[in-house]
């Protein structure tokens, strides 16, 4: 089957949604179904929820794996239009399915979405039990949630205020994305790193590590208003 990452560019939800249009043109069986939920998603993306519901509403569901991509995408449309509540239940029965099919990966993806729609106060549990379930898991791809994971986990910190907790769980999630080895993510998680040192009155630290990311930055010809603002703030 495709892998699914390699058609998707988030930043061009249009492209990829013709993208996945046309792999599941050329495609039968399941693996149709499946890139079809993605052409779904990318609908979501560009905000035209109707059209994306309308989709997954077309499509059969002849084995556990379609029925978990189904459900996981009903329920992210359900969560990008602000229907938290509703999407829930999708969330869960993907995570139901993927664990039917034996797809860890999609198993994980369902259980992170589960984290971002339940109150506040559960979302460090239920991204804990995603990230044990990636951690025991033999899928690359599915162990590979880690770093996305404790990010979310620091976030929740971070959120109540507590930087303390947060700076912990984002250099676990530096230390991750190191290993993956995306250098556009890994800077993002060196960023969250340097955030949370000046949020704790570490000042000098977090300096050096904006700098030494506006100079990385700056040799790969790109740049990062967020490495600016927080430069600004500590050059000030």
């Amino acid at each position: 089957m495709t892998r699914l990452r390699d058609l998707w560019d988030f930043d061009d939800p249009a492209g990829s949604e013709v993208r996945f249009r046309a792999a599941a043109d050329e495609a039968e069986g399941d693996e149709r179904i499946v890139l079809l939920t993605q052409a779904a998603r990318a609908l979501g993306l560009q905000e035209r929820y109707d059209e994306g519901h309308a989709l997954l509403d077309d499509l059969a569901v002849p084995s556990d794996e379609v029925a978990a991509h189904v459900s996981l995408e009903r329920g992210r449309l359900l969560r990008s239009a602000g229907e938290e509540e509703a999407a829930l239940p999708h969330f869960e029965a993907a995570e139901a399915a993927a664990r039917d099919a034996g797809l860890d990966a999609v198993r994980v993806d369902a259980v992170h979405m589960v984290a971002l729609v339940v109150p506040a106060e559960e979302r460090i549990a239920v991204n804990e039990r995603a990230l044990e379930l990636a951690g025991r898991s033999a899928d690359p791809e599915a162990r590979d949630w880690d770093a996305s994971l404790l990010t979310n986990i620091g976030m929740v910190h971070a959120d109540a205020g507590d930087f303390a907790g947060a700076l912990a769980v984002f250099e676990q999630a530096l230390v991750a994305r190191e290993r993956i080895g995306e250098d556009e993510r890994t800077r993002v998680a060196r960023w969250m790193v340097a955030w949370s040192l000046r949020n704790l009155g570490h000042r000098a630290d977090a300096l050096t590590m904006q700098r030494a990311l506006k100079a990385d930055l700056e040799a790969a010809g790109a740049s990062d208003p967020h490495v600016d603002e927080e430069l600004a703030l500590l050059e000030d």
